[in-house]
Parts: structure tokens; sequence; C-alpha cells
């Protein structure tokens, strides 16, 4: 039997509580909310042969990035296929069938081409919208990801989704450089869908990347209401908060923070992780001590070093080891990623191998105060490393250790060149930048004598 969802889509379900249940999982999808989990899980109860939604669960678990749900995203596809082939679905539904078979084989790009598809023929269909957004995301392709939403973007005026969509295309914008209209668009979204978590975090990002910290908290305060629904991306909100507060060198504040919002519940999400590794890193670049908090972390990652799903996990995952000097898991990891193409070749593992590679040996060869070794790796790194998807501001953290490796390693002129080219990306000075040319200016090493981060902890 054909329904429509809220967004006008048709779809093959039966049960009115099915659809219910979905419609507010789309919501709930495009709100980041910790809901959404739960309202498809009710869904596939109420109507366990909706293929649309066995379709979803397997690329809702493979968006996790964690090796053990490849087993529940087989499932779902299989799932759907029977489904399909039971009670045949519409056109649009087989495409998202698809996306989730090619994934599986190892293919994002096969993914994000079945829901362009759709949005080619479909434009309005505001969940293809935000999984290809999301999938383009995890590879970081900005460009695209742009100009999926700019080809569809006379659609969503006026559409019931239009504040999630602009939150979306505020993100695009800021990631590909266009700070003001991002702004716009980020305020937009908010305006018309409140609890945007996505649209709010993209301001945050252009407040990040134009040096405009104390505005930026200024802004953010008193606006909990947009993401206190999220599910995990929550954290990564407060991450940014943190970012700002770090900027302005308001350390206990951002160990504040981490302690109370970015880790108080200690999941071992990646992204989770990530949000802690690369705030933990850069207070040690600052010469704060953060005491035994790399321990949790280090502890945790140590359960994922097979997984290599996703180059960004792993290199926070290795981050977390070598921010606790646990030599182990880290030789294990880097092992793992050396061979994960061969093992299992896909595009994300071609990703772990180049430049995942490189990137987790500069980690490993900066724990050891190898620091030549550590900028060789990481500026070789540094072409290709949007591909381990994130955003600029998540990668910058990379960015930071490379400069960090060629003042500790006394390369003043690598260090200079490294800080204009990351000033020219951003078009903004921020603090680290600043303090960072009055290091050089000074003429000495710089953060290597005045910082005692991670490279001055004791090795024994």
């Amino acid at each position: 039997m054909l329904k429509q969802d809220v967004y006008g889509c048709d779809i093959t379900i039966s049960s009115h509580d099915a659809l219910i249940a979905w419609n507010k999982t789309l919501h709930g999808f495009l709100a980041h909310s910790a809901s959404t989990g739960i309202t498809l899980g009710e869904t596939l109860e109420f109507e366990p042969e909706f293929a649309l939604a066995q379709s979803c669960k397997g690329l809702f678990s493979l968006l996790l990035g964690r090796k053990e749900l490849n087993e529940v995203a087989t499932e779902a596809f299989l799932n759907a296929k029977a489904s399909d082939k039971a009670n045949p679905v519409t056109e649009r539904e087989r495409h998202f069938i698809s996306a989730l078979g090619g994934w599986l084989q190892g293919n994002l790009r096969t993914a994000i081409a079945e829901m362009e598809t759709v949005l080619t023929k479909w434009p309005h269909d505001a969940l293809a919208m935000k999984l290809s957004h999301a999938i383009m995301f995890m590879l970081g392709d900005s460009k695209n990801m742009r100009t999926s939403l700019e080809n569809i973007f006379d659609v969503y005026h006026g559409h019931q989704a239009e504040g999630y969509f602009n939150g979306c295309y505020s993100f695009t914008l800021e990631e590909t450089g266009e700070y003001k209209r991002a702004e716009m668009y980020g305020r937009r979204a908010l305006e018309l869908a409140p609890d945007d978590a996505w649209g709010l975090h993209a301001i945050t990002h252009i407040f990040d990347m134009t040096g405009r910290a104390k505005e930026g908290l200024e802004w953010i305060d008193g606006k909990e209401t947009a993401w206190q629904h999220c599910n995990n991306f929550r954290y990564h909100v407060w991450w940014h908060i943190a970012l700002m507060h770090l900027d302005l060198g308001n350390y206990d504040k951002v160990l504040e923070l981490y302690d109370e919002d970015i880790r108080k519940d200690k999941t071992d999400d990646y992204r989770d992780i990530s949000n802690a590794t690369s705030v933990l890193l850069r207070l040690e670049f600052e010469g704060v001590n953060v005491g035994d908090r790399w321990q949790e972390l280090s502890d945790l990652a140590a359960t994922r070093t097979d997984d290599n799903c996703v180059a960004f996990a792993d290199l926070h995952y290795m981050m977390a080891f070598c921010g606790n000097f646990d030599e182990k898991p880290a030789t294990q990891l880097l092992s793992n990623m050396q061979s994960a193409e061969t093992r299992h070749h896909s595009e994300l593992t071609a990703i772990i191998h180049k430049p995942g590679v490189l990137a987790a040996t500069g980690l490993e060869a900066f724990r050891d105060q190898n620091f030549t070794l550590a900028h060789d790796c990481l500026t070789k790194a540094r072409p290709t490393l949007q591909a381990i998807g994130g955003s600029h501001a998540q990668r910058d953290v990379f960015e930071r250790l490379a400069i960090e490796s060629a003042l500790r390693g006394g390369l003043r002129t690598q260090a200079k060149t490294l800080l204009q080219e990351r000033d020219l990306h951003r078009g903004y000075k921020d603090g680290y930048s600043e303090s960072r040319w009055r290091v050089i200016e000074n003429g000495s090493q710089g953060g290597a004598q005045q910082v005692a981060g991670v490279a001055a902890k004791n090795i024994d």
C-alpha cells in the first residue's frame, strides 16, 4: 500500500502507526535528535517489512563507523531486498536499497550517486538530501555537498524542511569559504527550525574560522534548546564552545566543559573520542596539564584497533594512544591501518592507507619527539587530508600538529610557511595563529620552549 510521508514522498507502507513513527524518524534525523533510533525501531516494530526503514537502519548504522554494525547493516539490506521481492516498492525506495548495497560493497560514491539520483527525480525528498550530505561529509567532499544542495535550492523555498536545508547549506558555504552567506543561511535555519542543531553548529564553525571566539560565545549563550534534544551530537556542540574558550585562553573553562559536557558520558563513539582527543591535544600544545584524562580515551580506543572503518576514527584513536603513551595498541592500530586496504579494498580503506597511515606515523613521531619526521609525515599527508572526512575545524588539529612539529624541531621556515597557508585558507587569524607568529617573530623555537605539551611529557 502506498502512503505519503510528511514531505510528500510515496512510501510502501500499510500501517498508520508505522507511518506516524516514520515521520518522527525523518524529523529526528534532520534535527540530530536522540529519538531517531527509537522511532526508527518503533517503525519497524509496527511494520518489519517496510523496506525503506530497513534501508535507513542499514545506512544509519554505517554512518556510525563501527565494525560490528556492518553485520546490522547487512541484515537490514537483506531484509529490505526480501521485502522488495515480496511486495515491490517504489523506484525511489529502491534507490535507498541500492545505496545501502553499494556502501556495503565499499563504494560510498555509489551510495551518494543513488541519493543524488533520488534528488534529481524527487528533489523534495529531505531524507535523501540529508543522507547525501552526511555521506559526502564522511569523505570531506565539501564542494559536492554544496553543489548537491544548490541543484535543488529553489525546491526548498517554503518546503517543510527548509530550515534544515538552510542549516546544511550554511555548513557547505562555511566549508567552501563563503562565511558571510554561510552565517546568513545559518541564522535563517534557526529561525525556521529552532531545533536545527546542524545549522547552529554551522554558525559556530563560522566563528571559529573567522577568529571571532568572543562574539561566538556571546551568540551561542542561551541557545541550548537548539541542541539539548540531540543524540551525541550535543557533545560536539560543547566541543565548539570549548574551542572558543581555548582560543581566548580560558583553559580552566575548557577543562570544565570537557569533564561536565564533552565527556559527561564516557562513550566510545568515534566522534565523541575525536572531540575529546583533539581538545586534550590542543590544550597540551598550550602547556596545560590535562592530568590522567588520556587514560580513559586510550582504554576505549584500544578496543577499536581493528575497526578500520573510517580514517578519521583511526587517527583519533591513534591520538589517544599517543597522548597516553600506549605503545602496544598504537603499534597494532598502525599495522592494521597499513594492511586495511589489502584485507578489504574499499573507498574508505584506500583513505586509511593514504593519507591515514602518513598522518598516524606523524602522530607517533611527534609523541617520540622526532619532530623532523613528524613534520615530514604530516606535511606529506596535508594535500589529501581532507579525504579523511570531518570539517576544517576538526582537521585543524593536524594543521596544528604540523606547525608544532616544525616549531619544536627548529624548522622555522617550514613553520612560517605552514602558518601562512593556514591563515590564507581560513582568511583570518585566530588566537593560535597570532601566538605562533609571535613565537616566530621572537626568533626562537617557540612552542617547543614555551609549551610543555605532549612532547614534553616524561616518556619513561
